[in-house]
């Protein structure tokens, strides 16, 4: 095995590495090209999208519980009300900011933000309720000026603006469509009446006939939360447009 023999330079070399090393740093501390910014003196200047903590407004909340069922990390559960209906709340220990609960969202009850540095004392603090998703965590804020990324041709520099970035985004709610929960496939069900106990709006009510348990949906008041469809086990019920 051969050892590794450190290089024998001249005096000339190592002069001129020296110099250059000089070189170098008077031109960072004139123009710097560094990819970093001195955090929290600037911050980064994050897109709209970007995937931080969520905030929730309880006026546009159907409880679909949609958000709880599609987290890959179970980290939403459902809370009850005092108006009786279920509002979400996030355990951030398990939270791993896919935003999935966002985009499933019908209503846009649940609100992106760039807020992604939170500390918190122990993981039982972690447990966001429903109350205090309402308003976002309170931020002390030291920065002055945001740090953009600029790409020029090849090179990557950073763009430097006075100010700062907000962190709460206003976006659009996203498009609505209307849609209803309604039975395909009547002669299918068995009647037990699953449907009617999940629905959170008692739009669903049952009626006993001669020839069984006949069930009637209020299409006028149904908000198309889909809780019924996923609770059907012979999957005769299906969402449909309005």
């Amino acid at each position: 095995m051969r050892k590794v023999v450190a290089p024998d330079y001249t005096v000339f070399e190592h002069v001129k590495r020296h110099v250059e090393a000089v070189k170098t740093a008077i031109r960072e501390a004139i123009i710097p090209e560094s990819v970093t910014c001195s955090y929290p003196k600037e911050r980064r200047k994050m897109p709209a999208s970007f995937r931080g903590y969520l905030i929730f407004d309880p006026d546009r909340c159907i409880s679909c519980f949609g958000c709880a069922f599609i987290c890959p990390a179970n980290a939403i559960r459902m809370k009850e009300a005092e108006d009786g209906r279920y509002y979400p709340t996030i355990d951030y220990g398990k939270c791993i900011f896919c935003h999935f609960c966002l985009d499933s969202c019908p209503e846009g009850a649940l609100k992106p933000t760039k807020i992604h540095d939170v500390a918190y004392r122990d993981l039982d603090r972690m447990l966001t309720l429903t109350e205090e998703m309402i308003e976002p965590p309170e931020i002390i804020r030291e920065d002055k000026r945001y740090v953009e990324y600029v790409i020029d041709g090849r090179d990557l520099h950073l763009r430097r603006v006075d100010g700062e970035d907000e962190l709460l985004v206003d976006l659009p709610p996203p498009s609505k469509v209307e849609r209803i929960a309604s039975c395909i496939d009547p002669e299918s069900c068995t009647g037990c009446r699953i449907c009617e106990e999940v629905c959170e709006h008692g739009v669903i009510r049952s009626s006993v006939e001669e020839d069984g348990v006949r069930m009637v949906i209020d299409s006028e008041r149904c908000t198309g939360c889909g809780l019924c469809v996923k609770e059907c086990s012979m999957r005769v019920l299906r969402l449909v447009r309005r």
